[in-house]
């Protein structure tokens, strides 16, 4: 998208530790201005001035819309906002958490609708701007043990593709990103193996590289994501026996 960086300031929600600050640090890097958001101020400030070039931190809860919205007026003119904020507890159907799974739903989902809202109004009123969703490579089926978080994922990557569908033609683009298993403190509630599990730098870099292009969506680890693709075209009578198998 862009063959040079310096100047362009990105709104990063959900950037205070994993993914999110990982990205903070490649777009840092290449010289673009960050605006980091997450709920836990310290972090953020910790992830700002660990950065080379120029950052600034909004502590917001994405939870609440006026909130977002308020932080969307007060950071001004940006080139583009990239969700990354996500909850996640691992159970499904026969351990089902309600509170659990309605944090997920408003944190993971809801509001990336809520970040959306806050600056896609002004992206379209000017032609311009650049939204990046986070979803998931659960986002292509459902799995067992992992009701609440694959619906947010799935629900992401709907929204993601829909509004790449009603802006293509546009100035304004919108890119999803589908990574697999990152090492972070989410993940480090499994109890399970995790194939093809990456380190926050190295999945950074496979989104900031995605970010640079024009093409809609990524899926990576590239050889672990095949996997999940294919799975979405098999009939249900042959998806469930082989992706949905109880342990």
């Amino acid at each position: 998208m862009f063959e040079n960086w310096t100047g362009k300031r990105y709104w990063l929600i959900g950037a205070s530790d994993g993914l999110g600050a990982a990205l903070a640090r490649q777009l840092s890097n290449v010289g673009a201005e960050v605006i980091l958001s997450a709920r836990d101020e310290t972090a953020l400030q910790a992830v700002a001035d660990s950065l080379p070039g120029r950052a600034s931190i909004f502590p917001v809860d994405v939870t609440d819309r006026a909130a977002l919205e308020a932080a969307a007026h007060h950071i001004g003119e940006i080139d583009g906002m990239v969700y990354l904020a996500g909850v996640y507890w691992p159970f499904g159907a026969k351990d089902w958490n309600p509170e659990q799974a309605e944090a997920m739903a408003d944190v993971n989902f809801t509001g990336a609708m809520r970040a959306v809202g806050a600056v896609l109004p002004t992206f379209v009123a000017r032609d311009r701007g650049h939204i990046v969703i986070t979803s998931s490579l659960t986002a292509f089926g459902g799995l067992p043990g992992a009701a609440p978080y694959v619906a947010t994922k799935a629900g992401l990557m709907g929204l993601a593709e829909s509004l790449h569908a009603d802006l293509r033609n546009s100035g304004v683009k919108v890119q999803l990103v589908n990574p697999g298993f990152i090492k972070t403190r989410l993940t480090a509630k499994n109890d399970f193996d995790m194939p093809a599990i990456m380190e926050p730098e190295k999945a950074a870099h496979e989104v900031f590289e995605h970010m640079c292009g024009d093409t809609f969506s990524r899926s990576f680890p590239f050889g672990f994501s095949l996997l999940f693709r294919f799975g979405r075209f098999l009939p249900s009578w042959l998806y469930f026996p082989v992706f949905a198998r109880n342990p």
